[in-house]
């Protein structure tokens, strides 16, 4: 069974930097299909931030995230990182990251996904 970990959440001031970090752990996986990083705001739906592909497919980043955010992953950690600098309030947000194990699973959906149970990032003012 898959676990995903988030940490490095807080509470930061508008144009600081934060890294958040995602565990997995309890799989003979090394690599993934899919990689990715959600937020959810206060009374807005899940939206993806960025995410990395194994087949090759370009780095994807949401266009709030383009620019800010950079995300990557540790194979030997098996961690996957957000860095997300230049923050703003609009930021703010509980932060979720995904994987899928195989294509497959990615195209059936969210439901397929491994996900962990959230790191809240506050951006003030």
């Amino acid at each position: 069974q898959v676990q995903l970990v988030e940490s490095g959440g807080g509470s930061v001031q508008a144009g600081e930097t934060l890294r958040l970090s995602c565990k997995i752990s309890g799989s003979a996986y090394s690599r993934y299909y899919f990689m990715g990083w959600y937020r959810r705001a206060p009374g807005k739906e899940r939206d993806g931030v960025a995410a990395i592909f194994s087949d090759g497919q370009p780095t994807y980043y949401s266009a709030a995230a383009k620019g800010r955010f950079y995300v990557s992953h540790d194979v030997a950690a098996s961690t996957l990182f957000l860095t997300m600098s230049s923050l703003k309030p609009e930021d703010t947000a509980m932060y979720y990251c995904a994987v899928f194990v195989d294509y497959t699973d990615y195209t059936r959906g969210a439901d397929y996904a491994y996900w962990g149970q959230g790191t809240q990032v506050t951006v003030s003012s």
